[in-house]
């Protein structure tokens, strides 16, 4: 993915993850985001994920590999650990792509729910709990926008 393509992700990633009243922070590019993760995210960053994807804390703790108990718990002290914290960057930027790939929200969803030939007939969503399945998605996703359907 090219550098200004990556920075335009993450820049709109910023909306799915609550935007700059929760983040409290208005990250511009991908260095912008470092500190915030390490950090650790609000956990007001959950909620706002959920909302705006309308897929369950249950399948977003699924997709993240975070035990849901986890989540709740980080819901409590307000704060995501920076484990975490990335893993939900790395799904806001996986959702925020494939919604410009789709260019429709609820298409791109549905893409992430349904499963995928190229990706061994899983759901897309379903491989964001790893760097590796998450690379394969966007590897997907540039394929799809490009007309190579392999």
């Amino acid at each position: 993915m090219a550098s200004s393509s990556l920075n335009a992700t993450f820049v709109s990633a910023v909306a799915l993850l609550g935007g700059e009243a929760i983040l409290r922070a208005k990250p511009r590019g991908v260095m912008d985001w470092i500190p915030l993760v390490r950090q650790g995210l609000p956990s007001a960053s959950v909620d706002a994920a959920v909302r705006l994807t309308r897929i369950t804390q249950t399948e977003l703790a699924h997709a993240l590999a975070i035990p849901e108990r986890t989540l709740a718990r980080r819901k409590r002290e307000g704060v995501l650990s920076p484990e975490e914290s990335a893993k939900l960057v790395r799904f806001a930027r996986v959702v925020e792509r494939a919604e410009t790939v789709f260019e429709n929200a609820d298409s791109a969803l549905n893409w992430l729910q349904s499963p995928n030939a190229s990706l061994g007939g899983v759901k897309p969503l379903s491989l964001l709990d790893t760097d590796i399945g998450a690379d394969s998605v966007l590897d997907t996703l540039g394929r799809i926008e490009h007309g190579v359907f392999a």
